[in-house]
């Protein structure tokens, strides 16, 4: 073990990485504020869609998201540089983290993996080449590392790549009900619209995912299929960029091929001038103990995590019950319908509540088919019902659809659902069983 882990290594895929991650959360940050994504998500909603038991993270008022997002920034840029670089890596991933658990609204696996490497990257020696810090302390700078920094980075993305794929595997998607579901919103893209169309497109879309999400981290270990890895990683990442726009994901995930390519091959290209280096000690730290323990404890969580969907009764797919923070990316299509309906204390009477009134049509869109957020909707509804002097139950009748499939009742009407616990851990009893046919556009397609 001491050999496997603790044996240094040139460190110079580290220090470039640190430099490309760094410009690329500063990127992430400042691209927030100027594409309107920090308005829409933080600032015009009257309330976030939390994550449950982190109520207490509640927006800045006013224009403070704004300048909480250029400190953020800021502290990527000191990453890249690598000026204080702990102390900005560790403020950055503080505070996106709590950006993280502010809000669901806009919700998907890359915020969360970012929000991950960050924490990874606080624990990394990354500065200690290239960098301001290792400029200003000789006794800082270093030509090596420990082989554990690369590999737990190695290891949180292959459990990423394969559970992203094994997600795939079911139905809707083996048979390209998805990826043309998904297609259809792009046909109006200038010059590639029309291809994105054909049938063709739609069936190696789905099945290029399920093999580059499986094999892309073994290419990429293999030496002799290092360059082919690389070349596919490129060229799949760029098109996720063009086709479904997903910010810095794309570039960061072809970034991590600098974690597989040789030092000497990195050296050569990038910084000629560093001293390469190839001792090889074995320098086992007085803290071994706690950092096994440590990282041993973390991917047991990582690994387990993705797989809590199944202690449910229902499937994943239909109740999202563990369905986030487990890399089930871009899975399925989603529509519903919502009517929300309140009934006064005392009276027999149900009403039809305008709860778009409630939200920003961003939260609209994203609250109507997720049960923890048609749960804070209601517990919003009752609160401003009672800021009016009314002591009201809610209802909602909401019908559900997975993959352009047809509608179903996903929420059980007679449930008074502002009275309702919140149950990580058990299945919630309002929401009705997946129906029989809910596989039938699939169906349909395979006849």
């Amino acid at each position: 073990m001491n050999k496997f882990l603790f044996k240094h290594i040139d460190n110079t895929g580290l220090v470039l990485w640190r430099v490309v991650f760094g410009a690329l959360i500063a990127i992430e940050a400042f691209g927030a504020i100027a594409t309107g994504w920090v308005r829409r998500t933080l600032i015009e909603p009257d309330f976030t869609f939390n994550f449950i038991g982190f109520d207490f993270l509640q927006p800045l008022p006013g224009d403070g998201m704004y300048y909480y997002f250029i400190l953020m920034g800021i502290f990527g840029l000191m990453v890249m540089v690598g000026y204080k670089y702990r102390f900005s890596m560790a403020c950055y991933a503080l505070m996106w983290t709590c950006v993280y658990l502010m809000q669901k609204t806009s919700y998907n696996n890359h915020y969360y993996l970012m929000m991950l490497l960050c924490w990874l990257m606080v624990f990394l020696p990354a500065n200690r080449w290239f960098s301001i810090d290792a400029q200003q302390n000789s006794k800082l700078k270093s030509p090596s590392v420990p082989r554990w920094t690369y590999l737990v980075v190695i290891f949180q993305v292959w459990i990423v790549y394969t559970y992203a794929s094994v997600a795939k595997w079911y139905p809707d998607w083996l048979n390209a009900t998805v990826t043309e579901l998904f297609m259809k919103s792009k046909s109006d893209y200038w010059l590639i619209g029309s291809f994105l169309q054909l049938d063709w497109v739609h069936w190696c879309i789905a099945y290029v995912g399920i093999i580059f999400d499986l094999l892309i981290v073994p290419l990429l270990l293999y030496k002799r299929t290092r360059v082919i890895g690389f070349a596919i990683s490129v060229f799949f990442h760029l098109f996720n960029s063009i086709v479904f726009q997903i910010g810095i994901f794309p570039y960061m995930s072809i970034a991590f091929a600098l974690f597989f390519f040789s030092s000497e091959t990195l050296q050569k290209r990038f910084l000629p001038k560093k001293t390469l280096y190839t001792a090889g000690e074995i320098k086992v730290p007085n803290y071994k103990p706690l950092l096994v323990g440590v990282f041993s404890v973390y991917f047991i969580v990582q690994i387990a995590l993705p797989l809590r969907h199944w202690a449910f009764q229902d499937d994943v797919l239909w109740t999202e019950e563990g369905h986030r923070l487990s890399w089930r990316m871009m899975l399925r299509s989603k529509g519903s319908r919502l009517i929300v309906y309140t009934q006064e204390e005392n009276s027999d009477e149900r009403k039809i509540y305008r709860w778009r009134d409630l939200l920003s049509k961003k939260q609209q869109r994203s609250a109507k088919s997720k049960p923890d957020m048609l749960w804070r909707l209601a517990k919003e509804i009752k609160k401003a019902e009672a800021a009016k002097g009314k002591n009201v139950k809610v209802f909602m009748d909401v019908k559900l659809r997975i993959n352009g499939g047809r509608y179903h009742q996903f929420v059980t009407p007679d449930t008074d659902i502002s009275a309702e616990k919140w149950l990580p851990l058990k299945h919630l009893d309002w929401i009705e069983p997946r129906p029989a046919d809910y596989h039938k556009v699939a169906e349909k397609k395979e006849e």
